[in-house]
């Protein structure tokens, strides 16, 4: 039986996320069963991920190359060509290769008519590729990869340091280890890193993170199977930290972790704490992925499949602790999420402030007097971070936050922001808020 055309393969599943139907999400579960070999998979995720990065480019290039757009159902041919410049410009793919195999695939896609036009594309792009980038590049949006609308967000609210945002967005995020303190410690499972030929060093706050010199396959990491460590970025890492003064001294407090999927800081607080905790989330598969982390780690929790913010869930019983990671724009982690640069829209993020209010009201609910509740988000814009919790706060009588004294990020209102950093953690916002014991304030 011959191999799949890896090229073509990775073409298909581009269309959905190039037409803003789908995302890079299905990747792994579209290569495999695509029948794409694992030793090509990570060149067809290569491809995929770096043709997200840097769409706004590839596209503004494709329209000097192409005399008209492709139709809608030719967006495979147009993901070849994406696939094409990608290659030429960012990869080491020996540019004979690029162009002829790129240009071949379209015969795997049965679409012989589109070698030619693949071919010629390509081929004058070889020959005028500094005066095209020269001419596409006068654009910002263009230059720095985002587009116009985003670029535009950043730039409002964050004057000074908007074009360090972007480019940080454009590079890949470092792949970031967290220690289970549970069985072995920072130093000492570096150190195991280092026998298995993995270099990394120790984040610079987070008290279990290691960053990998070289990102790697995670069942390569030694004790991984066995639950001693766990992949996460370092500005994840800090929901322990910021929830230890209330759980420290709270030994078998009730913990909420309500939009828990895939589990990560679920496993952390349960790694840190001596808690009961209940894992809730909305969508049954992700929550799936919360019971396989949870199941390596050697962890228990109540799992819930809910909606957090209609509480037919709740029994009752206040929680002592409640995190509420809220969905929202993934604005701080573009880099580890690059389809994010066509899939959103600047109405979402009305959309998803009304969807983060919703949820701190009715949680609220359920948080005990004297009780804590942090507030985070995967997002760098305002309207999700800062203005959502001074709005919350001015409509909550007998809410308050609790300062952040801590040397990572920056101040932005009631709480803490933290912008994606090249080579460093993500961009990330944290707001704790304390349930006031005697009542509400007069």
């Amino acid at each position: 039986m011959s191999q799949p055309d890896v090229r073509a393969t990775a073409a298909r599943l581009l269309v959905p996320v190039l037409d803003g139907q789908g995302s890079l999400g299905h990747l792994d579960g579209g290569l495999a069963a695509a029948g794409i070999a694992s030793r090509d998979r990570g060149f067809a995720k290569a491809l995929c991920y770096g043709v997200c990065r840097a769409l706004p480019r590839l596209e503004a290039l494709s329209g000097e190359l192409l005399r008209q757009p492709f139709k809608r159902r030719d967006l495979d041919v147009q993901a070849l060509l994406l696939m094409g410049l990608y290659q030429l410009l960012y990869m080491r793919v020996p540019p004979h290769a690029a162009v002829g195999e790129t240009t071949g695939a379209a015969r795997s896609l049965g679409k012989d008519w589109a070698t030619r036009v693949l071919n010629g594309c390509l081929r004058r792009f070889q020959r005028e590729s500094q005066a095209l980038q020269a001419k596409v590049d006068r654009d910002p949006s263009v230059a720095l990869l985002h587009p116009p609308w985003l670029l535009k967000t950043l730039r409002q609210a964050w004057p000074d340091d908007w074009r360090a945002i972007a480019e940080a967005n454009n590079q890949p995020g470092p792949m970031t280890l967290r220690v289970n303190r549970r069985r072995t410690a920072r130093e000492a499972y570096r150190g195991r890193l280092a026998e298995a030929g993995f270099t990394a060093h120790a984040a610079p706050h987070a008290g279990q993170a290691l960053t990998l010199d070289e990102a790697c396959d995670v069942q390569a990491l030694p004790g991984f199977a066995e639950g001693d460590v766990s992949v996460q970025d370092e500005a994840a890492q800090f929901t322990a930290e910021l929830l230890a003064p209330q759980l420290d001294t709270h030994p078998g407090a009730r913990v909420l972790d309500a939009c828990a999927a895939p589990g990560g800081k679920s496993a952390h607080l349960l790694e840190a704490f001596d808690i009961a905790l209940t894992a809730l989330d909305s969508d049954a598969q992700r929550l799936s992925r919360v019971e396989a982390t949870l199941a390596r780690l050697g962890l228990t929790a109540t799992l819930a499949h809910a909606d957090a913010a209609d509480l037919a869930w709740w029994d009752g019983v206040p929680f002592d602790a409640i995190l509420l990671d809220a969905p929202c724009s993934g604005s701080g982690v573009i880099r580890r999420h690059p389809d994010i640069k066509r899939l959103r829209r600047p109405s979402d993020i009305r959309t998803l402030a009304g969807q983060q209010a919703r949820l701190l009201d009715a949680l609220w609910k359920t948080l005990a007097p004297g009780g804590t509740l942090l507030y985070a988000t995967c997002s760098v814009l305002p309207e999700e971070n800062s203005a959502q919790i001074d709005a919350f706060l001015a409509r909550t009588a007998d809410a308050r936050a609790t300062p952040i004294d801590t040397d990572w990020g920056r101040a932005a209102g009631a709480g803490r922001q933290l912008l994606p950093q090249a080579g460093g953690h993500d961009g990330f916002f944290y707001a704790r808020l304390a349930k006031e014991s005697t009542g509400p304030r007069g």
